[in-house]
């Protein structure tokens, strides 16, 4: 799952058990809309991006530089994951919200992409009950 600084989802998916988690941070990156912004010139992509320590390596530090990206991620062994958890929990509280529909909780679905349709569902739900609370 893909947050924005509110923890409200940009994008969603589903990959294998076994797949490792640093795989799929290109395909993540690519799909992120293009963010809006209140005034001032419109920004297409955000400027800063926070991920675990199994998404560092110099291939994707210098993949997320030539795309313009600040990169926030603890180098392995050498800093603690201690900083990141200031802003991790967004991304747990994002992933709970997701988690408290009832079809996601148990996956009931035998193939990934129905599992998908509804998560992607759910997050489309998320979406809409974070912004209509906040245009009240």
């Amino acid at each position: 799952m893909l947050s924005d600084a509110q923890g409200i989802p940009l994008a969603v998916a589903v990959s294998g058990a076994n797949m490792h988690d640093s795989l799929a941070l290109k395909p993540f990156i690519r799909g992120i809309p293009a963010v809006r912004s209140r005034r001032g010139p419109r920004r297409r992509r955000p400027v800063k991006l926070r991920a675990d320590k199994a998404n560092f390596s110099a291939e994707h530090l210098a993949w997320l530089r030539e795309r313009g990206l600040v990169a926030r991620i603890a180098r392995p062994g050498i800093e603690s994951g201690e900083r990141l958890g200031r802003h991790r929990w967004k991304i747990e509280r994002s992933i709970a919200w997701l988690f408290g529909y009832r079809r996601l909780t148990v996956r009931y679905e035998r193939k990934g992409s129905h599992f998908l349709a509804f998560l992607g569902l759910a997050a489309a739900l998320t979406c809409y009950k974070k912004l209509a609370k906040l245009a009240t």
